[in-house]
This record gives C-alpha cells, sequence and structure tokens, in this order.
C-alpha cells in the first residue's frame, strides 16, 4: 500500500480552495486521525474562511462531552458507522457548519479501553445540511502499515476524496 504525502496535500489544498470558492463551512470530529484531517485543511491560505473548529476526541468521554450520545457508544460500539455519524453530526451542529466530518478507528493495535478494537478498521462519516439522510458513511480497512501517520494519511485521503465526490 503506497502512501503520497504530496499528493494528500495538494488534494486538501484543492478542496480547501473550492470550499473558500463555495463559501462551505467544514468542520471535523476526529479519533484516529487526531486533528490530521484539519491540520490539513489549515495548511492551505484562506482556511481559516472554511474551517469553523475542530475537535479532537480521542477518548469515549471526549466524544461524549462534545455531543454524541452515549447510548450510541455503548449500543453500536466507539468503533461503528453510526459514531462516526454522530460524530459528524454533533460538530456540525456545535459549529453550526455546511459540513460535518466524524472518523473513528483503531490504527495499527489494538485499543486496550475498547474491546470491540480491530486494527486496521475506520469509519467515518461526512454529514451536510440539517436532514440526517444527506449524511454519507464509510467503512475501510487498512492493512498493515509502518507508521501511525501512514495511517493516518490513508484515512484522510479516502475522506478527501469522499468530499470531491459530495461536491460534484
Amino acid at each position: 500500500m503506497q502512501i503520497n504525502e504530496k499528493i494528500i496535500r495538494e488534494s486538501y489544498s484543492n478542496l480547501t480552495k473550492e470550499l473558500i470558492k463555495r463559501n462551505l463551512t467544514v468542520t471535523t470530529m476526529e479519533s484516529m486521525t487526531g486533528g490530521q484531517i484539519a491540520s490539513l485543511i489549515t495548511d492551505t491560505e484562506g482556511a481559516s474562511a472554511i474551517l469553523k473548529g475542530a475537535f479532537v476526541t480521542y477518548s469515549n468521554e471526549a466524544k461524549i462531552l462534545q455531543g454524541v450520545p452515549e447510548e450510541t457508544i455503548k449500543t453500536y460500539g466507539v468503533y461503528s458507522t453510526e459514531t462516526a455519524r454522530a460524530m459528524a453530526i454533533a460538530c456540525r451542529k456545535t459549529y453550526k457548519a455546511d459540513i460535518g466530518i466524524g472518523i473513528t478507528g483503531s490504527s495499527g493495535n489494538t485499543d486496550p479501553n475498547n474491546p470491540d478494537s480491530v486494527p486496521g478498521q475506520v469509519y467515518f462519516a461526512v454529514c451536510f445540511g440539517d436532514d440526517p439522510a444527506h449524511c454519507i458513511d464509510q467503512y475501510i480497512e487498512i492493512d498493515k502499515l509502518s507508521s501511525r501517520l501512514e495511517y493516518k494519511f490513508y484515512a484522510t485521503e479516502k475522506i478527501v476524496s469522499c468530499l470531491f465526490e459530495i461536491l460534484k
């Protein structure tokens, strides 16, 4: 599996410019990527016009504090489509952004705090508008990579591709 950081960074630069052009705002609630999506967005000049804010919610408690229903995590697990969607909806609502992105999953190791952790399983959701039906949920499996940063870049590449599909 080849990760091309330069291409991913260029994709996020193009995404940020497109969001600025369309006057669309975005926010993230990130767990598995640890703020990498927000960081990639802010690498482009003018990003403050479209990035309303971002949450890094690495623990279950942080997710709940930022609006993810505790019952969602208890019922479906922290690593689930439902939790990723709840993350996207919660951050979008908090920041009143046009687009909310939520991502949860496990990199190359098992999470000792969550028994449902399977290395390489990642769930993300992109929600736009007020209708929950306007959410795109994705599940990806990432083969073993050499570093946590490679896992982050692999996931962020999938998310930027999803965002470009939405913007078509």
